[in-house]
């Protein structure tokens, strides 16, 4: 039985990191920033966005808050964003999901540069991703597949069910995954029966968004379990103390996925920088 230990992965991911920060600081004179937009008060999307700026100074970059009313128009963000795409001084851009209803939220996705798109919720880059095309990737979805790599489980020829088809999370998991040659079946709340579904996957990840969702008995013995869920009282979306005896490596909520996630947008903030600070000068 292998825990699959995300808190771990992430330190070795920041480490990194942290050095090549302070090299590119060093070869341009230049500290990577990350913009992070936050439209209206929610919560927990102020918990998030106070984790990315914390995982930001871990690892040596510059966290820009941009908070904006509730009240915020829709053309109003889009210009916000413009503004950061303009910006040379910024490397990548998040906008945080969810916006305020009144808020076309993929147009909004759709108006960050791809150069700057680090948390991978451009169309275009979907596109490329979904392609096997250079492109940043949804954090969540590459975050399952960087923690399938670190722990050298196999995805090539398995068969793996994705329960959830979200644009940021179960659509472009599937999608790596069968870019890596897996056999893949979305399922989603209009599955007709999801056990049987489920009992035949090597690989089940579970973005569903529902506590406690994925029982012991629908799973495989010997499957590999990456449960991409959070929930109220630090809950993923199975339910791991009746699926663990089934599994032979699963990860842990909280201290998997999530990590990781957070990780994976900084990784794509410092290769956005890369990018961006190698190929122009800073200007005055």
């Amino acid at each position: 039985m292998t825990i699959i230990d995300g808190k771990a992965y992430a330190a070795e991911v920041e480490q990194e990191l942290r050095a090549r920060v302070e090299k590119l600081k060093e070869e341009t004179g230049r500290t990577p920033v990350l913009a992070t937009v936050l439209v209206g008060d929610n919560p927990a999307s102020v918990t998030y966005v106070r984790m990315k700026g914390n995982a930001c100074a871990r690892v040596g970059m510059t966290s820009l808050k941009v908070e904006l009313p509730q009240d915020t128009t829709t053309h109003q963000l889009l210009d916000k964003i413009e503004s950061l795409n303009s910006d040379p001084s910024v490397c990548g851009i998040l906008l945080q999901h969810p916006v305020p209803r009144h808020i076309d939220e993929q147009a909004c996705f759709n108006a960050i540069s791809l150069e700057k798109d680090v948390d991978g919720v451009n169309t275009s880059g979907f596109g490329r991703m979904a392609m096997g095309l250079p492109a940043f990737k949804s954090a969540t979805p590459l975050a399952i597949m960087s923690l399938l790599k670190r722990y050298n489980i196999a995805v090539e020829g398995k068969e793996a069910v994705v329960i959830g088809r979200s644009a940021i999370l179960g659509k472009p998991v599937a999608a790596l995954l069968l870019n890596q040659n897996a056999t893949v079946t979305v399922a989603h709340s209009k599955t007709v029966n999801l056990p049987e579904i489920v009992r035949r996957a090597d690989i089940v990840v579970a973005a569903v968004g529902k506590p406690r969702f994925v029982q012991g008995d629908w799973i495989k013995e010997g499957a590999v379990l990456m449960d991409a869920g959070y929930n109220k009282g630090n809950i993923g979306d199975m339910d791991l103390e009746a699926c663990i005896p089934h599994c032979s490596a699963y990860t842990p909520v909280p201290g998997g996925v999530g990590p990781v996630t957070i990780a994976m947008l900084m990784k794509q903030t410092v290769e956005a920088a890369e990018a961006l600070f190698r190929s122009r000068p800073p200007q005055a």
